[in-house]
């Protein structure tokens, strides 16, 4: 097997604009798949799961499948999703957009604690101002060229 394909699900962590959550899935199910790709044991995983979907605020949708969430809880399990296996690396596209102001700090709180763990890094790509807070380092750009 080689050894690049089966680290990879343990490095990075991906938060996509457009969830991309699985719709035959739950929440916990959803968020519970990059520790079942790591090996861990499916029910320990779901139980993981559903305990970070607590933390953020969605412990009565835990059994509950994408097409009944709002595109804000959408949004919380596609970040717990994420987060979940402790990546090195996590990328997020527009986490907050669809956060209220309250829910959008606490996500980023949750990202910068993650951040800040040694060998860690998250690179957040937004429109939002209201991540500035959060950031240490701010690259802007425009028309896909760094301008600042």
């Amino acid at each position: 097997m080689n050894p690049r394909r089966t680290a990879t699900p343990k490095l990075i962590g991906f938060v996509f604009q457009s969830f991309n959550l699985i719709p035959t899935l739950t929440s916990s199910e959803n968020v519970a798949v990059p520790l079942i790709l790591n090996g861990t044991p499916k029910i320990e995983a779901e139980k993981k799961a559903a305990e970070l979907l607590c933390t953020l605020g969605l412990p009565d949708k835990v059994d509950t499948s994408p097409q009944e969430l709002s595109g804000g809880q959408q949004q919380r399990v596609a970040i717990a999703r994420g987060c979940i296996h402790h990546p090195k690396l996590i990328v997020c596209d527009e986490p907050t957009a669809y956060l209220d102001h309250e829910t959008g700090k606490k996500v980023m709180e949750i990202l910068k604690k993650t951040a800040l763990k040694e060998d860690r890094a998250i690179i957040v790509v937004t429109h939002d101002p209201r991540i500035v807070e959060f950031a240490d380092r701010i690259v802007h750009m425009e028309d896909g060229r760094i301008v600042g």
